[in-house]
């Protein structure tokens, strides 16, 4: 693999998706919103029978999100999974200063589920982070790393890997 391409997510409403995206969050436009898509051959490209659907790419640094907004079938939930549900995701979002940026959307009526956390031990310290949500309860986070830990984390990685490699051929035996 060569990089990271997109993340997707789905919303009820597009228009509204870009209202928050690109109007709130900043997200500028990789291309425009799109007709519907209701091919025959959409459901089981996407893996859901039936499928029509509209999207946008939108894009932050290098980043591409994609709203897709299907009209049909019906979603089969009515909000999307809870963080800890098989399945859930979130996407988070580098910034400089979380806490002026925390203000800054706050200030535009987004609302967090706590403030600032703080993490200065363990294989996360550096991190600062928050969890937000967008229109339709999709988790989202907000990311300042405030120094990082080089050789710590290379260090880690490496005795895990090792680990991991003993526990196998101890496995296998």
């Amino acid at each position: 693999m060569k990089a990271m391409h997109h993340v997707g997510i789905t919303v009820s409403d597009l228009e509204r998706g870009i209202d928050f995206y690109h109007g709130v969050l900043g997200l500028g436009f990789v291309n425009e919103p799109s007709p519907v898509f209701d091919d025959p051959e959409l459901g089981p490209a996407v893996g859901v029978p039936g499928a029509a659907l509209r999207q946008v790419s939108l894009a932050l640094g290098e980043v591409i999100l994609e709203l897709l907004e299907y009209s049909r079938p019906e979603s089969p939930v009515e909000a999307p999974l809870a963080q800890n549900a098989l399945g859930a995701q979130h996407v988070a979002f580098l910034v400089e200063d979380i806490h002026a940026k925390k203000a800054e959307l706050e200030a535009k009526g987004v609302e967090f589920y706590s403030e600032v956390n703080v993490v200065d031990e363990g294989v996360l310290a550096g991190w600062r982070w928050v969890y937000f949500s967008d229109p339709d309860g999709n988790a989202l986070e907000l990311v300042e790393v405030a120094y990082t830990r080089p050789e710590e984390r290379a260090a880690g990685i490496e005795a895990y890997l090792a680990q991991r490699a003993t526990g196998r051929a101890g496995a296998e035996a």
